[in-house]
């Protein structure tokens, strides 16, 4: 039975370095705009946009929730550990899957909640600066997150479940 859901590996493969490309194309506009903006204040032919702050803002929280969302698929959050050594394997295990189901739960509620305030609240309004530019792309990256992180979720308990399992017929 795993060998055949392992063959969906190549596909978490491909999002992780497709979401990864994402991140690093917003790094590089932010810098771009951020320098581009610094010069603009300080070389009198050419314009400080007006705009600059706030799309290097929500380029970075894009950034950010992306990229803490990869850092699911690594296993590469925080965490603690300190008492690792001292508890059996089997409990180890188990308390891993419950992170992984709690991290789960956390991605819905990101899912449901940002998509309510995106949509509801974010709808409503327009950044100050561009004011054809809806807020709702301020508000877009936590359920974009939370769906990510429920992507890389899924096989973070897939993993879980096969080693438990694996355990078991040993």
């Amino acid at each position: 039975m795993f060998d055949t859901l392992d063959k969906i590996k190549p596909l978490y493969d491909w999002l992780y370095k497709i979401i990864m490309v994402i991140c690093k194309l917003l790094l590089i506009a932010d810098i771009v705009i951020t320098s581009y903006a610094v010069v603009g204040r300080y070389v009198p032919f050419i314009d400080d946009p007006s705009w600059s702050e706030e799309i290097v803002l929500m380029l970075m929280t894009y950034m950010c929730v992306l990229s803490a969302a990869l850092a699911i698929r690594r296993n590469a959050h925080i965490r603690m550990t300190a008492f690792d050594r001292y508890l059996p394997k089997s409990v180890i295990t188990i308390t891993d899957f419950l992170s992984e189901i709690g991290v789960t739960a956390l991605a819905i509620v990101m899912m449901v909640i940002g998509w309510q305030y995106a949509t509801g609240l974010g709808s409503k309004g327009y950044f100050t600066s561009i004011p054809t530019l809806s807020k709702k792309w301020q508000f877009f990256p936590i359920p974009l997150a939370g769906l990510v992180m429920l992507i890389f979720e899924i096989e973070r308990i897939y993993d879980s479940i096969k080693k438990i399992v694996k355990k078991e017929d040993e």
